[in-house]
Parts: structure tokens; sequence; C-alpha cells
């Protein structure tokens, strides 16, 4: 455990801070794409912190884990994969508007089943998921493929998660 420690000010953490921060970075570019207004945001926390909130956070975030290697290899697999997963429909939310995308999004999920919607959300968490239990499983305990694997397991929840959270939202309205 000791080994994962990066000493302050040392290369190898001004790389992992580097590396951290472009994560994090391509994470809030993504959101900011996709909804600068925030209405399209699933994580009610980084709804409620804002713009300038959540960058705070987010160095914050960044200078910490930098210190961990673990963490920081699980915070930039998550952030990476999020930040793709923002670009992927980013264009069609700005091009539409946010409130427009919203009531397109819901209007479509009223009348999908809930269950047909639901399993496509588990399917696509679970395929994700699986991965990393994979990357767990067969990394014979290397750093890497640990964090890696950690980090597509973070992905998959927050995906179940937010999205399960904003279908719940959208179907309430």
């Amino acid at each position: 455990m000791a080994e994962q420690l990066v000493p302050f000010n040392t290369p190898l953490w001004w790389i992992t801070l580097a590396v951290v921060t472009f994560a994090r970075g391509m994470d809030f570019l993504s959101t900011f794409v996709a909804t600068p207004n925030l209405v399209l945001e699933a994580n009610p926390i980084a709804k409620r912190l804002g713009w300038r909130g959540g960058m705070v956070v987010n160095v914050g975030v960044a200078v910490v884990v930098a210190f961990w290697t673990l963490p920081a290899i699980i915070v930039v697999t998550t952030s990476l994969l999020v930040a793709a997963r923002n670009f992927q429909g980013a264009w069609l939310m700005r091009t539409m508007g946010e409130d427009a995308y919203r009531a397109w999004m819901a209007r479509y999920l009223s009348s999908a089943p809930t269950t047909l919607v639901l399993g496509c959300i588990v399917g696509q968490s679970s395929l994700v998921a699986i991965i990393g239990f994979l990357l767990l499983a067969f990394g014979e305990s290397r750093l890497m493929p640990l964090g890696v694997g950690m980090g597509m397991i973070t992905y998959s929840l927050a995906i179940l998660v937010f999205s399960c959270l904003s279908l719940w939202r959208m179907r309430r309205h």
C-alpha cells in the first residue's frame, strides 16, 4: 500500500496530477458542451455545486488523488468514460437546446415500457462492469488492471444510478 503513495512535488506526482486534471477536465468540458446551464446534469451534487463550486471540488480532488496511485487510476478511468458518454450525445443536446432535449426525452421515455428502458440501462452498465470484473480477476493484482477495472465498475454504477435517477425524475414530471 505504501508503494502506491506518491510523494509531493516529485515528477510522478506532477504527472499524476496532470493526468487526473486532464480526465476531470474532460468530464467537466463534456458536461459543459452537453448542458451549459446544467439542466440535463444527472448528478444532483454537481448540479447543486454549479460550475464554480464544481471547479473548486475538482481541483481539490485532483490534488488529493495525485498522492495515491490507485484512486488516481480509478478517477481517470471513470472520468474519461463519463466524458466519452457525454460527448456521444452532446451535439444533439446542444443543437436541440437543453429544455427541448429534456422534453423530447421525456416524451419518448413516457411512451416506452419501463421494463425496456430499465433493461437497457442495466444491460449497458452490466456489460461495462463485466469488463471491469474481468480486469480485476485476471489482472494478477497489478495496479493498472486493478485501477482500470475498478474505474470501469465505478463508471457502470454511476451510469446505473444516475440513469435510473433521471428516468425516475422524467417519469415523475
